[in-house]
């Protein structure tokens, strides 16, 4: 789809797209707003495989028009090649940016690449296994610990939303939230409000919770595994909870 937009584009020459960067490049606002102007139809070929994700085609368009004027000022007149077929990755980079960092949930990087590299070993292990391979097999494979893949994996796992239908009957939806009991509704929310706290903390943080609350580690034990000391640990909880605290509050 992106080579086809790239061939579309044709409303300036090579030649006049060129002057215009070189313009643009120096500090002309009129020489960016043409070059924007006249690659719209290069940015809405680029936005078409991005829907149907839960945003506006419009919204996507604006993002799209950054990665273009990022395009414009990066673009090396030496390249031996047209602007348009640039300035395409540069756009479909920009659109799939804000889809990772507009998730809902946010993830670190380090903790997204060790999700990725268990299913890369556990369909490793399903082809030498012949199976699926249990967790503690997954995690042996990785020289880490069961909670670690457990934790890993249940991070990039998308959200469900309690407004989720689960079973249909004659036009009379469930929803998920109908399946959570009325006694327990209210513990249910406070776990869900905790776990949305935990998940803003950077990933150090989160790790020190991880292991002093749910793991019950002594303060010693995580100074030792982050290498750093146990007064350290104890100022870091202390801060940690009180953020903790303010948040749910």
């Amino acid at each position: 789809m992106e080579q086809r937009a790239a061939r579309d584009f044709a409303k300036l020459t090579d030649e006049r797209v060129r002057e215009l960067i070189v313009e643009s490049q120096s500090g002309s606002e009129s020489a960016r707003d043409e070059l924007v102007i006249s690659n719209q139809r290069l940015v809405w070929a680029v936005v078409q495989r991005f829907l149907g994700r839960g945003y506006e085609a419009e919204d996507l368009f604006q993002i799209g028009c950054i990665g273009l004027m990022k395009a414009v000022d990066k673009f090396d007149l030496s390249y031996d090649v047209k602007f348009s077929t640039y300035a395409v990755p540069m756009i479909i980079g920009e659109i799939q940016r804000f889809l990772r960092d507009d998730s809902p949930v946010k993830v670190s990087r380090s903790l997204k690449e060790t999700a990725r590299n268990i299913r890369r070993t556990r369909d490793d292990l399903a082809k030498q296994f012949g199976r699926q391979p249990r967790i503690n097999e997954v995690a042996e494979a990785m020289g880490m610990e069961a909670s670690e893949i457990v934790l890993a994996q249940e991070a990039i796992r998308a959200p469900a939303s309690i407004h989720e239908t689960v079973f249909e009957n004659d036009g009379d939806p469930i929803f998920l939230g109908d399946q959570i009991a009325d006694a327990d509704q209210e513990k249910w929310f406070e776990r869900l409000a905790l776990h949305d706290v935990l998940s803003r903390l950077p990933e150090r943080e989160r790790l020190i919770v991880y292991e002093r609350f749910f793991r019950d580690k002594t303060q010693s034990e995580v100074a030792e595994m982050l290498h750093i000391s146990q007064v350290q640990v104890s100022r870091l909880e202390k801060r940690i909870l009180q953020t903790m605290r303010e948040d749910l509050a």
